[in-house]
C-alpha cells in the first residue's frame, strides 16, 4: 500500500521500548498519505450527499442587548439592498432573531451560485453602494461569524413563503468521516416524518466549523412543535433514524428563531 521508506516498517515497532510503545498504525495515521486519504474521503462524501449547485452562507451576528432595534433597521437596509441588486446575484434565504438559545443573536442565510458566485459577490460588495450599509450595522454587533454550507442533494431549501410561526434550527456536530452514514440514515427517516412536517432546508458545512449538519423546521408555535415531534415517534422508522444518527454525533444544539419582517421565509 505504501511505497518507499514506509515499506521498511516492521513488527518490531510494536514492541515496548522502556515504558513506551509505538504502533505502526499511529505512525501511518499521521502520515501525509493518510491525511491525503482522509481529505479525499471527505471530498467524495460531499459529492455524494451534496446538491452542489449552490453554496449557502450562514451569517451569525451577536448584538448588543440595548441595540437590537437599531440593528434590525440597519440589517433590513443592508440585506434587502443586496438581495435586490441583480449585479450581485445573491439570494436571501431568510433572516431570523433567536427566541430560545443564544439571546440577542441574529441569523441570516445567503445563497450564492457556488464558490465562484461567493467570490464574485464578496469582491463586488467591497466597492459597491452596499458597503456603507454594511458598515452601519457594525457598531451594534459584538461578534459575528460566517460558515459556508452545501445543501443535501435530496432536500433543496424551501422557496420564499409567509406561513407564520416559529423556526427551529438544529445543529449536529458529527464525528469526522461520518457524514455519509448520517445522510443515509437521516434521509430514510425523513421520508417517514414528511407525513406531519417537512424540513425547510438541510445543509452540511464546507468551510468554517467543519463536520456540522444543520436542518431548519417551521411550526405554528412551540405547542405545535411538541405535538408534531410526539407524532413522529409513532412513525415506523423514525426511532431507528434517531438512534442511528445520535450515535454519529458528538453534540447537538437547538435554537428557536423568529423571522425578521424582511425575511423571505417567514
Amino acid at each position: 500500500m505504501f511505497k518507499g521508506p514506509s515499506q521498511n516498517l516492521t513488527i518490531s515497532l510494536l514492541k515496548p521500548t522502556g515504558s513506551r510503545a509505538i504502533s505502526v498504525q499511529s505512525l501511518l495515521h499521521g502520515s501525509p498519505d493518510a491525511k491525503q486519504a482522509r481529505e479525499l474521503e471527505t471530498l467524495q462524501h460531499s459529492r455524494l450527499v451534496g446538491r452542489g449547485k449552490y453554496i449557502h452562507g450562514f451569517e451569525t451576528h451577536r448584538v448588543k442587548a440595548d441595540k437590537t432595534e437599531e440593528y434590525r433597521r440597519a440589517a433590513e437596509r443592508y440585506y434587502t439592498g443586496i438581495k435586490d441588486d441583480p449585479e450581485l446575484k445573491v439570494k436571501l434565504t431568510g433572516s431570523w432573531e433567536t427566541l430560545v438559545g443564544d439571546q440577542d443573536t441574529f441569523f441570516h442565510i445567503l445563497e450564492y451560485e457556488n464558490y465562484g458566485g461567493f467570490d464574485k459577490t464578496t469582491r463586488l460588495l467591497k466597492t459597491s453602494k452596499h458597503a456603507e450599509a454594511f458598515k452601519a450595522m457594525l457598531p451594534f454587533i459584538t461578534n459575528r461569524s460566517l460558515q459556508l454550507n452545501q445543501e443535501f442533494a435530496f432536500l433543496p431549501s424551501a422557496p420564499p413563503h409567509a406561513q407564520g410561526g416559529i423556526f427551529e434550527l438544529r445543529t449536529y456536530q458529527l464525528m469526522p468521516g461520518k457524514l455519509l452514514e448520517w445522510e443515509n440514515a437521516w434521509r430514510r427517516g425523513i421520508e417517514a416524518r414528511r407525513k406531519y412536517v417537512s424540513p425547510i432546508g438541510a445543509w452540511f458545512s464546507q468551510i468554517g466549523s467543519l463536520h456540522q449538519v444543520h436542518h431548519l423546521w417551521q411550526f405554528e408555535n412551540l405547542e405545535k412543535r411538541r405535538d408534531t415531534r410526539e407524532q413522529a415517534w409513532q412513525i415506523d422508522g423514525w426511532a431507528t433514524t434517531v438512534s442511528k444518527t445520535s450515535q454519529l454525533a458528538k453534540s447537538m444544539d437547538c435554537s428557536i428563531l423568529s423571522p425578521l419582517s424582511f425575511s423571505p421565509l417567514k
